[in-house]
């Protein structure tokens, strides 16, 4: 498996003291996912939960809907110049009467299909495609809860703590309980590898359950969320537009900003007690 971090020499600059240094960075290396050998979608992601990311992307693209639906996943022969195995192809072998996804499914389908179109034909084409009725799910949350997520995030981020570098996200239950935090360079990994894992745990929908993010809350982010069935979507950052629109039309509660003792809530505000 391909390294996590790397090491190289860097110049620190500390109030005009020069010194020549070792330093962590993040590892980024490319993942391209094949159904039966086909090429369906490459990510640029930070090694390591590779099948957690396979599970979680194909989770949130509507190919699958949990565990069973795979029959095998494996690495690829992909060797580098000096002959060693990359691990960076994945090929997956889905179950008997799963129907492989279309041609036109990328990483960012709904958002490039529909965008040109209007905001409103990207909402319909998530809310359609989602399985799950969040309307349905109207798990109470506490406002307490949620200002201690970002602390309990921080904590799980073991790579980050060596690089700075890493996006994290991570799903807490009802009560604040942290039932998995994952890490990567793009943010949307970070919650495919973290949805991926409940899913290979055939744990989907999440009923209650809250994400929590270490940046901004994407459209992207809010769709993912829709198609794993996670009624609360929480962020250190500011959510777009088409974000807040999509989770006001699904029924999720979008929340933002959170820090220190306050956050925005910017849609289903009902759920917050």
């Amino acid at each position: 498996m391909a390294r996590l971090t790397s090491r190289r020499p860097v110049l620190r600059v500390r109030d005009g003291v020069r010194v020549t240094r070792p330093d962590v960075l993040a590892a980024e290396e490319p993942l391209e996912i094949r159904i039966s050998g086909t090429p369906l979608a490459v990510t640029m992601r930070t090694p390591g939960a590779d099948w957690d990311l396979v599970h979680g992307f194909l989770a949130t693209e509507g190919v699958i809907r949990g565990s069973g639906d795979i029959r095998t996943l494996r690495y690829c022969d992909s060797v580098d110049d000096t002959g060693r195995n990359t691990y960076n192809i994945s090929d997956v072998e889905l179950a008997e009467g799963v129907a492989p996804p279309d041609a036109s499914v990328t990483r960012n389908f709904y958002t490039t299909s529909s965008c040109g179109i209007c905001g409103k034909a990207s909402i319909d084409a998530v809310t359609v495609a989602s399985p799950y009725d969040l309307h349905a799910d109207q798990t109470p949350v506490s406002l307490d809860v949620i200002l201690r997520l970002p602390d309990k995030l921080r904590e799980a981020q073991e790579v980050f703590d060596k690089t700075g570098g890493l996006h994290a996200a991570g799903i807490f239950s009802p009560a604040g309980r942290l039932l998995v935090a994952r890490e990567d360079v793009g943010r949307h990994n970070a919650v495919d590898k973290a949805i991926g894992a409940m899913v290979r745990e055939d744990r989907l929908p999440l009923i209650g359950c809250i994400l929590m993010v270490s940046g901004r809350a994407s459209f992207e982010l809010t769709q993912k969320a829709l198609l794993a069935g996670i009624p609360t979507l929480a962020a250190v950052s500011a959510p777009s537009s088409l974000a807040a629109d999509l989770a006001d039309e699904a029924g999720m509660t979008l929340i933002g900003f959170v820090r220190g003792s306050g956050c925005n809530v910017y849609t289903g505000q009902s759920r917050i007690s």
